[in-house]
This record gives structure tokens, C-alpha cells and sequence, in this order.
């Protein structure tokens, strides 16, 4: 029987979905998931989007352009605008959903063996795209005490050989919803100078940011330009997921030029998809303003929540829709997968993601998981009911006097 690649092989499971068999078991068991183990939220899609799509008015469905539909492009432009980054259409690729952005990205900027430094815990399908174009992801480490703020730049510059090339962020951030400061940008826009890297940053939840606090893009970074990519997508904006539609922007030329080469190779992005996307521009300001109210509100009954469970610790995150919770468990995978195949209430039970696969090592996340907290306030209410009764019934729950004193100090910090 012949053999698999090796790269399938090294290619890392989701874990974010690697549970979904025993979900799906559970739920022919008649169990109810409360599923916040994945950023797909219940928002409505903006109806401008779906009136564009039932309303499309051609009788072939035909490609686009490699780079994208030449009006959305033009439209993306004034959308940025908004957000004080002034682009060129030329300057934005279309992709299939923000992953292939990074994808792209990263073989347009990167040879094989070149190492890119990433903050983590970070999004765990960045090394499924690094093993993809043979590039090593090195790890830097950001920590729940500190509310996962960036690393020190002497930590970055401990990590930087011959073979770096790159440094990534994702802002705000997925998992652990960190907002990256002005000040923080800057760091990374000197480093970045003094080394000549690339600086790639994954900015898909800018709508996000909260508390008053605001976003910055690595677009607004001066005298780097042209060692800045952006990636982006649709699919958390306009709580449109499956519309596949993401987009790689620089100032680069050369870059852009390269990037074309393998936007050219897939032929072009989803038609009905940038249908929506350009549609989606339109979408009126009070839909921003009604969704984001939402996620606060949600934001703050799950973090509040989770505090007040025994043993648990969680920093309040200022933008998107996740959070990172440490909890007095023995190993996150394990007690994930007994809530889907050991644990139910009132024939109901929670289903989250092992905070182990954000990390580069197994070791590391075998007490936290990634809370997406993305489903009504209903439906958040009973699942973190769930989820505290769930803790006080779990074989492997791992409780001390030290460790609960150290979480409760940390609370009141």
C-alpha cells in the first residue's frame, strides 16, 4: 500500500476540532453542546449581503480576477479609509478566506527552513500554514499573569538568527483576545527596521476592541512600509464565515507582484463570496454598534463568570471574542473530551477547546482552555453552569491550598 507524505504527517490536527467526533457522539445521545470551542457566532449575517447574493443578476457564474473583482477591490479601499490606512487597489489580493492570506503570505516571503518568530499562545492554524510552506514557526512566550500583553523586545531579540525572516501578530488577538498597544507596535516597528523582517499581522477582528481602547494597525507604522502585510477577512466582520473571502495588503510590489503569481495558480476567490464581501461594505454603521455592545455584554458575563468559579482565573480580554481561562484541571485535552463523552446537566454539557493546541509544546496549556464566547446570553448562562458544575465533578480536577491561594491573589490583582 503506498504511503502518505511526510508533510501530511507532520501536519498538526485542529484542536479546535479535533473533538468533533465525540460531539457528534454526544449529540446522537440526545446531548445538547453549548459549542465554545470555535469563533462562529450566532450574530445575523448583515441582510445587504444576503439580498446581493439572492439578487445576483448574471446567468454565468464566472471566474474573477486572480487578484479579486476589480469594483470590490476599489470599494476595500474606502472601507480601510475608515480606518486611517489609505490603499491603493492595487495593494489588495483577494484570497479564500483569510487562511489562504496567510498561506500566501508566507510563500511569498519566505524560502524553506526560514524561521518566523510568533507570540504565543497563538492561532492554532498558523503551524498547519508554516508546515505548508516548509517554514518554522519560533515561539515566543506571552503569559495569562501578564493578560497575554507582548513579550519584552530583549525576549524577541534573544530568538533572532541568520534564518529569521519574519515576525507575526494577530491584533486583537484570537485566542486570547489581547489588544496590542500603540507603544507595543513600535517595539515591533524597530525591531523589524534594525532586522529587516517581515512583520505580518492578522487583523480580522478590528471591528472588536473595547473599553475604550483603540486599534492599531501595523499599516500605521511609519518607515517600514515596505516590510508590512496585512491579512484580513470578512468572516468574523460580518458574521460570515462560509463566504471564504480574506484579502493579503502591502505597499510591497515586489511582494504583491509574487503573491499574484500564487492567487494566479488557485485561478480566483469565491465569486458569490466577494459578492457579499462588496456588498458588506455598505452595511450600516448601528450593526457594528448593536454586535459589539453584544460582545461586551457577553465578554463580561463570561469572564465575570469564570472568576467566580473555585480555582479559576481569567484576564479580561479588550477585543475580539475570546478568552483564555486557567483551570484547576489536570489536562485540557482530557477534560475536554469528558465534558463531550462522561459529562452532562439536565442532559446538556459544554464543549471548549484545549488550550494545548495554541501552544508549541505539549507541555504548555494543560490548564487553560479557549472560551469562545460567541452564542446568546441564554445560551452562555447555561453553559457556564455547566461548565462550574462540570469542574467540581472532574476526576482529574487538581486543587491545592497553594494553587487556589496563588489563583485567588491574582483575581484580586
Amino acid at each position: 500500500m503506498p504511503k502518505t507524505s511526510v508533510k501530511g504527517k507532520q501536519m498538526p490536527p485542529s484542536p479546535i476540532r479535533k473533538l468533533v467526533p465525540f460531539a457528534e457522539s454526544a449529540k446522537k445521545r440526545g446531548v445538547h453542546i453549548y459549542h465554545l470551542n470555535i469563533g462562529q457566532p450566532d450574530i445575523e449575517t448583515p441582510q445587504v449581503m444576503l439580498d446581493a447574493i439572492h439578487n445576483y443578476p448574471d446567468k454565468v457564474v464566472e471566474y474573477s480576477h486572480s487578484a479579486g473583482i476589480e469594483t470590490y477591490r476599489k470599494k476595500l479601499t474606502k472601507y480601510y479609509n475608515k480606518y486611517k490606512i489609505s490603499l491603493d487597489f492595487s495593494e489588495i489580493i483577494v484570497t479564500t478566506g483569510g487562511s489562504e492570506a496567510i498561506e500566501i503570505a508566507m510563500m511569498s516571503c519566505l524560502d524553506p527552513g526560514d524561521e518566523i518568530i510568533i507570540p504565543e499562545p497563538f492561532y492554532a492554524n498558523y503551524n498547519g500554514f508554516s508546515t505548508q510552506a516548509n517554514v518554522k514557526v519560533v515561539p515566543i512566550r506571552s503569559t495569562i499573569e501578564e493578560g497575554f500583553a507582548l513579550p519584552p523586545v530583549n525576549e524577541f531579540e534573544k530568538l533572532i538568527t541568520p534564518a529569521t525572516k519574519a515576525i507575526m501578530i494577530c491584533n486583537p488577538s484570537n485566542p486570547t483576545g489581547y489588544l496590542y498597544t500603540r507603544d507595543e507596535l513600535e517595539q515591533l516597528r524597530k525591531l523589524v527596521l534594525k532586522h529587516d523582517l517581515w512583520l505580518f499581522s492578522d487583523e480580522v477582528y478590528r471591528e472588536f476592541c473595547y473599553d475604550n481602547k483603540e486599534y492599531h494597525s501595523v499599516m500605521h507604522l511609519e518607515g517600514i512600509e515596505q516590510n508590512v502585510v496585512m491579512l484580513d477577512s470578512i468572516s468574523k466582520r460580518y458574521s460570515a464565515c462560509g463566504a471564504r473571502i480574506g484579502a493579503i495588503i502591502s505597499r510591497n510590489k515586489d511582494l504583491m507582484a509574487v503573491a499574484l503569481k500564487f492567487a494566479q495558480a488557485r485561478l480566483s476567490p469565491p465569486t458569490f463570496g466577494q459578492v457579499a464581501g462588496e456588498a458588506g461594505i455598505d452595511t450600516p454603521d448601528e450593526y457594528f454598534v448593536n454586535v459589539k455592545e453584544e460582545y461586551v455584554r457577553r465578554r463580561n458575563f463570561v469572564v465575570e463568570s469564570l472568576n467566580k468559579m473555585d480555582g479559576v482565573f481569567c484576564p479580561k480580554p479588550s477585543g475580539a471574542f475570546y478568552c483564555i481561562a486557567r483551570l484547576p484541571i489536570d489536562n485540557s485535552d482530557k477534560f475536554c473530551q469528558w465534558l463531550l463523552e462522561s459529562f452532562s446537566h439536565e442532559n446538556e454539557t459544554v464543549m471548549l477547546a484545549p488550550a494545548t493546541g495554541f501552544y508549541s509544546k505539549p507541555e504548555l496549556g494543560l490548564d487553560e482552555v479557549r472560551i469562545a464566547y460567541v452564542l446568546n446570553m441564554d445560551s452562555l448562562s447555561k453553559a457556564m453552569q455547566c461548565l462550574e458544575l462540570a469542574l467540581l465533578q472532574y476526576p482529574g480536577k487538581k486543587e491545592s491550598a497553594m494553587e487556589t491561594s496563588a489563583i485567588r491573589s491574582e483575581k484580586q490583582s
